[in-house]
């Protein structure tokens, strides 16, 4: 894919649309700390979220609205929506066709077919159309890649995949709000993450089956979900996402015909970026200590000493904001695109059908 509107010259500008919890605590500090890259504009219209973006960024410019910052297109590079799902598709296309580049948070949509005619337009346009998939870049991601490619567990059979949190008490806001039109709940959240990073490792789905639940009292949208894919490699993956686990499982379960890996936590960027680091600050991001290290082994539990460590590759959120730096300097395609995120919203439709119809559905192959 080669995109026409590739840009040179000088570190290309960015306009951020949303300063919540995205894009005050992952887009904003990686685009700032991406060589290129150079954070110029905020949408918010929170006088709170503008006083903590210029407290970080002193040069920050902001607009009201997406309308103000699209109307001085010409003054930018890049767009990156980072505002509640709902407003991905129009706030998308929107930047497209005044000409700009964007990277959509994910889900970039609520429906695959949105999603793809998203990446037609940007195609028709030659422009860069992203998604923001950043636990491709989780430190126990790269870590399994590794050794998947590497062949230290043989072939893989197969795949358990957590995100699994406590919290019983409802937080309110739309992320937890049931009406359709929000796109809430963890099936379209954190499900977005565990079927990326499936499909990325195994291939296509096959067939889905999924469990979508609402668990605690009051709550509207979906807070444990269970979906299982057969891909057509042959793996199995079971994914799991919830905020109702009292006890929490390992993030990574993984099996082949030689060995197993199994990982417990979570991968420690998104904590550090809460916190305040960032990167490039210090030689030890995205790296985590030898206590926390997964570990390999065939015949015994690792929580009885069964099998032996595996140095964890360190996280490395950054490398996201770079590929989509060289992309747009270069005219080539994105770190994740469009239409990947299509065929990822392909299996959570069909989890989310599954769910209603209690059967396993048969994804559609392409002719």
């Amino acid at each position: 894919m080669t995109l026409t509107g590739a840009r040179t010259g000088p570190p290309l500008r960015v306009g951020l649309v949303g300063y919540g919890l995205a894009g005050s605590v992952f887009h904003a500090p990686l685009i700032a700390a991406t060589d290129g890259l150079v954070l110029d504009t905020v949408v918010t219209g929170n006088p709170e979220r503008r006083e903590q973006a210029r407290a970080e960024f002193p040069d920050i410019r902001f607009a009201a609205s997406p309308d103000e910052l699209l109307a001085r297109a010409d003054a930018l590079d890049l767009i990156v929506i980072a505002s509640p799902n709902k407003t991905h598709v129009p706030l998308a296309r929107a930047s497209l066709e005044a000409g700009l580049p964007v990277v959509v948070d994910k889900p970039v949509a609520g429906t695959a077919a949105e999603a793809r005619e998203l990446a037609a337009l940007a195609e028709d346009r030659g422009l860069l159309l992203s998604v923001f998939q950043n636990r491709r870049w989780d430190n126990d991601f790269l870590t399994l890649a590794r050794l998947i490619d590497t062949g230290r567990l043989g072939e893989v059979q197969r795949f358990e995949s957590r995100f699994e949190r406590w919290r019983p008490q409802l937080k309110g806001g739309w992320r937890e709000s049931g009406a359709a039109e929000e796109i809430g709940g963890l099936l379209y959240d954190l499900g977005s993450h565990v079927v990326d990073q499936a499909l990325v490792l195994f291939g296509p789905a096959e067939r889905v089956y999924a469990e979508v639940d609402v668990r605690r009292p009051g709550a509207a949208a979906d807070d444990d979900t269970f979906i299982a894919i057969t891909h057509t490699t042959g793996v199995r993956s079971h994914l799991y996402a919830s905020a109702t686990t009292a006890q929490l499982g390992p993030r990574f379960r993984v099996l082949g015909s030689s060995a197993g890996y199994v990982k417990y936590g979570l991968d420690p960027q998104e904590a550090d970026l809460r916190e305040g680091r960032r990167p490039g600050t210090d030689t030890t991001w995205g790296m985590e200590p030898e206590s926390l290290w997964g570990r390999i082994g065939a015949g015994e539990s690792p929580l009885t000493g069964g099998g032996h460590p595996v140095e964890t590759e360190p996280g490395d959120y950054p490398a996201y904001y770079a590929g989509i730096a060289t992309a747009l300097r270069k005219g080539i395609a994105p770190p994740v695109t469009a239409y990947e995120a299509a065929s990822t919203l392909d299996v959570l439709e069909a989890a989310r059908r599954s769910a209603q119809e209690g059967t396993t559905i048969t994804m559609e192959t392409e002719s």
